[in-house]
């Protein structure tokens, strides 16, 4: 599965880059997420209980930082595995440009599944991969601009 999205953020790239590499920001925005601990300046481990079509899940896993250009682009690589339901692994690269006093964050994902999750088939899986990116993306950028705040 491959997904990309570009989201304008009313924030400077300074900012942004710090609340995305902030453990507690990351929390509060991924939908789902119960855990999430850094265990290394470019490692974290993370629990994200999360349900796809009728299959719910307990992903637990780590991810690292790589490619790390600060502030402007890094690669998130990492793998979960749900018990049953199966597991996730990918990467995404992540790009912030500056764009006056507002920042734009472009991503580009590859992932696969397997498992049962793979078995859903791979609309269903993409669709609620998309999903997923928009609610933390709002809730980021929520977080970010003091709009509101994240929910769970």
């Amino acid at each position: 599965m491959d997904m990309t999205g570009e989201h304008r953020i009313a924030a400077p790239r300074d900012e942004v880059w710090a609340a995305l590499n902030d453990p507690e920001v990351l929390k509060a925005c991924i939908p789902g997420c119960q855990e999430l601990e850094k265990t290394s300046e470019t490692t974290m481990e993370a629990k994200v209980v999360q349900k796809i079509g009728p299959v719910k899940a307990s992903f637990t896993g780590a991810v690292e930082l790589v490619n790390i250009n600060a502030p402007e682009s890094y690669t998130i690589q990492g793998e979960g595995k749900g018990g049953v339901a199966g597991f996730a692994k990918g990467a995404a690269d992540v790009h912030l440009a500056e764009d006056g006093d507002e920042t734009i964050l472009t991503y580009n994902v590859q992932a696969t599944v397997g498992g049962k999750l793979a078995q859903l088939g791979s609309r269903l899986v993409s669709s609620t991969a998309k999903k997923l990116a928009a609610k933390f993306f709002d809730n980021f950028h929520d977080h970010l601009t003091q709009t509101g705040a994240p929910e769970a």
